[in-house]
């Protein structure tokens, strides 16, 4: 090993020197706040979709603010400018497991309103159960004319690998420098955390369920419904950065507009069946991924639903779907679905591939849909690591779209092929029996009508 081997690389934003997580949250404040005006992309990206207009971010830290009689000091402060336009924002920061506190919060939103700014921007490893809400309860009044937003660690280095990554950024030193940020970022002493609790009440509504006696009504139930969807969050954050593409929950418009619905939901299945589902959207996949967790039998399937060829025989459709999985796992299970039954055939890949009629119930009938999942052992301890129910959720969603979804295409018809006189056969025969000297309007403009009858 050669001396240079053995010394530490200088970077832009070192982990060294962090004590304790005021150090930390001001390092990481600052570390962000930074490249966000320095890359303009990444900056964009963070900023748009809360309004801010398309210019120049200015970006501060700690700036002190009167209420009152005290003196308080935001984390940070965005500023975009573009012409007369302009928009500010404060910014609070958490690392590690430090949560946002309420009445922190609503002193900035009073600072906000009173200086006339735009928005208070929240950053913590808290990952809300669905877009849109805040993982911290404020006084809805104090909102009337100040935004709140709310970014998770996980969420801010999804976008940057994206930008990174996949979007491009069209400077080489500021890709570099928003590399800096993505290294930093990942590492642990940073304090951006990926999710890794399932909340105190995971154990008591485990084993709850694993003896059949939960109840709707019970403490904790919701609690570990809203941690589930959090996870779900997570692992769409975490599968996009893989992809380089924005994977996101699929929820009807129910769920989206009122929250409480989904968790009501959940906590029902949890309590009668012992599961827990969701379903992720991935972009140009032949359908949403379906996940399911079951805390009695500690399985997890995943599966993708895909209609079947609308044309061939039933085996033909079923040789079909068995191309495209050539190179999957022989433990992929296949169920094939006909038209009007809820039930079908179902055979593990391996047995379908030696005898694909064995998908085949009733040869009369068409096959109108197949279902191709994957099961798997489902961990129960709490906290992320080997054997918990965090690490093999994650675990099961990457490799199910790994070995299932990224193969699988969606059925499309052959287009109709000219032939070629080569390939038409004539009978002369038949020709010449049927050929007629009678005049026809298919005969040209030489062709002279006749003048009367005959």
């Amino acid at each position: 090993m050669s001396e240079e081997q053995s010394w530490s690389t200088a970077r832009l934003i070192p982990t060294s020197g962090i004590n304790g997580p005021d150090e930390q949250e001001r390092r990481a404040t600052s570390a962000l706040l930074a490249v966000m005006s320095s890359v303009k992309e990444f900056g964009r990206t963070l900023t748009a979709p809360l309004g801010a207009p398309a210019g120049q971010l200015d970006t501060f830290i700690e700036v002190p603010f009167v209420i009152g009689e005290r003196k308080v000091f935001p984390d940070g402060l965005i500023r975009a400018k573009r012409g007369q336009k302009q928009w500010t924002a404060l910014v609070e920061v958490k690392t590690g497991d430090n949560a946002l506190a309420s009445d922190q919060l609503e002193d900035y939103l009073d600072v906000a309103r009173e200086h006339g700014f735009d928005a208070l921007i929240t950053i913590s490893n808290e990952i809300p159960a669905s877009v849109g809400l805040h993982p911290t309860t404020v006084d809805k009044r104090k909102l009337r004319k100040v935004a709140i937003h709310h970014w998770s660690w996980s969420e801010v280095l999804t976008h940057a690998v994206m930008q990174k990554e996949f979007r491009g950024v069209a400077d080489p030193e500021q890709a570099w420098i928003l590399g800096e940020l993505i290294r930093y970022l990942e590492h642990p002493r940073s304090g951006a955390m990926s999710f890794d609790d399932m909340g105190p009440s995971w154990v008591t509504i485990r084993d709850a369920v694993s003896a059949g006696t939960l109840r709707v009504s019970d403490k904790g139930a919701t609690d570990v419904a809203n941690r589930f969807d959090a996870l779900v969050r997570f692992a769409c954050l975490r599968l996009g950065r893989q992809l380089g593409t924005e994977v996101t929950p699929l929820l009807t418009r129910l769920e989206v507009s009122e929250p409480a619905t989904r968790t009501a939901t959940l906590v029902a299945s949890l309590a009668s069946t012992g599961t827990l589902s969701a379903s992720i959207r991935i972009p140009n996949a032949v359908a949403p991924m379906v996940f399911e967790a079951n805390l009695r039998s500690n399985k997890i399937s995943c599966y993708f639903d895909l209609d079947a060829p609308r044309e061939g025989k039933p085996t033909t459709r079923v040789n079909w779907l068995i191309r495209q999985l050539k190179d999957a796992p022989e433990t992929v299970s296949i169920e094939a679905f006909v038209a009007r039954s809820r039930t079908g055939a179902a055979e593990l890949l391996r047995d379908a591939r030696e005898t694909p009629a064995k998908l085949v119930l009733d040869p009369a009938k068409d096959i109108k849909s197949f279902r191709i999942s994957q099961h798997h052992t489902l961990g129960s301890k709490r906290n992320a690591g080997r054997g918990s129910f965090i690490d093999s959720v994650l675990s099961a969603i990457d490799t199910t779209y790994a070995d299932v979804g990224q193969r699988l295409k969606v059925w499309s018809a052959t287009p109709p092929r000219l032939r070629s006189t080569d390939e038409v056969e004539v009978d002369t025969t038949v020709t010449e029996s049927l050929t007629s000297n009678a005049m026809s309007s298919q005969d040209g403009d030489a062709a002279t009508p006749p003048t009367g009858s005959e």
